[in-house]
């Protein structure tokens, strides 16, 4: 009898499924792709013991948002369980929600959760399920300091449990270019408003494309300016405060164009968003002289006639020790920074500087901490227009963070800079949490929303979607900043070669136009010297520019669509600025053949004019290709490519 029940057993033991037990820690989570870190077993983010309100916990995992985590369970697990929660770890509250998606159904979400609050339990049931994905998402409040941690998480299985790789490989589009040249009659293209403080030194260019030799003029300058007719720069002292007109006219073989122009004399200035090149994400501390002249040269001759302004050195210019009287000066790659400003001054452009309000710089060199009048008045000396403040090293002189005492050192080079006869951009450069309701009462002109920036959709969409939460702050001379364009040949400041940013021919145009619309300061992190046509051409479309160089610097706003989003904002002419936005809802793509499938995909979108508080008639041009669409009556649809834009003016038809 037992030889046939054994017979029996074996006969059906292939139908028989034993359960087993595997941790997500005992999982490969290199292949947990977040926006900043690595992910740890068993360790926060920071590596710090895991512990959530106040527990402990000896398994799981630290990750950071936005992170996602996909795993193949060929359909033979039953369940996953364990908890999620905020780490302890971290010095700000940010919020933050984490998800579970199985089959790409949602199943589990834990509402939203910030540090201090109890860690969640979870169980969901996964029969039959082929893949299943974590997400850690952003929350919403726009801090994106969010260590979150998956705790004592395991599967039960009758199988093996595989992770995947999430960061999606794009199917390569040529960059294809879409905005025709400039035309070869004049064109001006400065911002119609421009500030500066009165008995301080007034630099501005006539910026101007078209074919050479172009000669300028400038009607009604206010007393105390020069205009340089062969080159366009405008210069001198306005000593009077107020608000004076100007008519600037370019002229060449085939025609004249003219431009009225504001200057505004008085306590404001940056006016519109600076534009202009940062030295970091291609050179990192290996900057030098003639790496930056090799800049400066480049953006006269190919970008300034578009607006471009700024040549900004980062980090890596300091020497060791300061002077007997405390002075700060350039280390050998930088013998005479008087010498330099004065060559980027003469090339019609500004120069822009980098310190911290710590002993030290992020790079480690020194910073401006019981320096900073010092300082101030060296750079007003030298020629400065630009200070970027990264918040670097203050940790040392306080540990312990919180709005006031970050803002309290930005305060004081603040002061510093107003003491100087020298107008200088602030840039508070430390990407704090809610620093856009405090960065105005620092006295900066512009300060970080978000940590570092690179070239991957993942971190670009990851910033400048949440931008809605900031952007009603923004207002003349006050912006938002959500860090450079990861555009064109990048790599340095990061730590790798150089490279052909990673981001699509789509996802770039996407990036600018969206850039554009809040408003953002556009600064280039790409080695000018080895610029290709495609690059080129992203940054010298006139109409995308005037975008974010309108007068009115109007906040934008955002219109979340099932395939997307749409940005839009109130122009100083009285139309519109709208950009349709495809963004995928979970960041996530499963498997290479669909991959392919959904990128290679068209996505229609709709904008109904009610949305904007409109109506009537609209004649809808296309801003990158500088064409005219049509005339739209209510509403107006376009399609999308995978991660792509349509970006376009609005003008109400009487």
């Amino acid at each position: 009898m037992s030889k046939i029940l054994l017979g029996v057993f074996l006969l059906f033991l292939p139908f028989f499924s034993f359960s087993k037990i595997i941790w997500l820690d005992e999982l490969n989570v290199h292949l947990i792709y977040q926006d900043w870190g690595d992910a740890q077993l068993n360790k926060s983010v920071l590596g710090t013991p895991l512990q959530v309100a106040g527990v402990n916990y000896k398994r799981g995992i630290g990750t950071h948002s936005v992170s996602r985590y996909l795993l193949n369970l060929g359909g033979k697990v039953q369940s996953f369980s364990g908890f999620a929660g905020a780490d302890d770890r971290n010095d700000f509250s940010g919020d933050m929600e984490f998800r579970i998606i199985a089959d790409r159904k949602l199943i589990w979400q834990s509402g939203i959760m910030h540090k201090g609050m109890p860690a969640k339990p979870f169980r969901v049931d996964l029969k039959n399920i082929q893949q299943l994905a974590l997400l850690v998402t952003e929350g919403g409040d726009g801090i994106m300091y969010d260590h979150a941690d998956w705790l004592d998480a395991r599967f039960e299985t009758s199988g093996t449990i595989v992770p995947e790789q999430v960061k999606p490989e794009p199917v390569q589009v040529d960059k294809y270019i879409l905005t025709p040249k400039p035309s070869e009659n004049p064109k001006i293209n400065n911002p119609k408003v421009f500030g500066i403080r009165p008995g301080n030194p007034f630099l501005m260019t006539i910026s101007a494309t078209g074919k050479g030799p172009i000669s300028f003029d400038a009607l009604n300058l206010p007393s105390g300016l020069k205009l340089d007719p062969q080159t366009g720069i405008i210069n001198g002292i306005i000593d009077i405060a107020g608000s004076y007109s100007v008519l600037l006219q370019a002229e060449n073989s085939l025609g004249k164009d003219s431009r009225i122009i504001r200057i505004e004399v008085g306590d404001q200035t940056c006016l519109t968003p600076p534009m202009g090149w940062n030295s970091w994400n291609c050179w990192g501390l290996k900057v030098n002289e003639e790496k930056v002249k090799d800049a400066a040269r480049f953006m006269h001759e190919n970008l300034m006639g578009h607006g471009w302004t700024y040549i900004n050195i980062d980090d890596g210019w300091e020497a060791n020790d300061r002077t007997q009287t405390g002075e700060l000066l350039g280390n050998e790659k930088f013998p005479d920074f008087k010498r330099l400003c004065n060559y980027v001054h003469d090339q019609g452009l500004k120069f822009g500087i980098y310190s911290s309000p710590g002993p030290k710089t992020c790079g480690g060199h020194l910073g401006s901490f019981q320096h900073e009048e010092r300082d101030a008045q060296t750079w007003a000396d030298w020629g400065v227009d630009y200070l970027k403040y990264d918040y670097c090293y203050y940790c040392d002189i306080a540990p312990n963070p919180t709005e006031e005492l970050i803002k309290a050192p930005y305060v004081v080079m603040r002061k510093a800079l107003d003491k100087t006869k020298r107008d200088m951009v602030y840039c508070v450069g430390y990407g704090a949490p809610r620093v856009w309701y405090w960065g105005a009462e620092a006295g900066g002109n512009l300060w970080r929303t978000t940590r570092d920036i690179t070239d991957e959709w993942n971190v670009v969409s990851s910033i400048g979607f949440f931008q809605n939460v900031c952007a009603p702050v923004t207002c003349p001379g006050k912006y938002n900043d959500p860090d450079m364009l990861v555009v064109g040949k990048l790599g340095l400041g990061w730590g790798s070669k150089v490279h052909d940013s990673y981001l699509t021919a789509d996802e770039q145009y996407s990036h600018i136009s969206l850039w554009c619309l809040l408003s953002a300061p556009l600064l280039i992190g790409c080695d000018m010297s080895d610029m290709d046509s495609f690059t080129l051409n992203l940054l010298t479309n006139d109409e995308v520019i005037a975008v974010d160089q309108d007068a009115a610097v109007m906040p934008a706003n955002k219109i979340q669509k099932e395939n997307g989003q749409i940005w839009y904002k109130y122009l100083d002419d009285g139309s519109i600025a709208v950009g349709f936005f495809n963004v995928d809802p979970y960041f996530i793509l499963w498997d290479k053949a669909e991959d392919e499938k959904i990128q290679k995909d068209k996505y229609n979108m709709t904008l109904d004019f009610a949305e904007l508080h409109l109506k009537g008639k609209f004649k809808v041009r296309d801003l990158w290709r500088q064409k005219d669409i049509g005339i739209f009556d209510n509403q107006f649809s376009t399609q999308l490519a995978y991660h792509g834009v349509t970006f376009v003016k609005l003008t109400p038809i009487e």
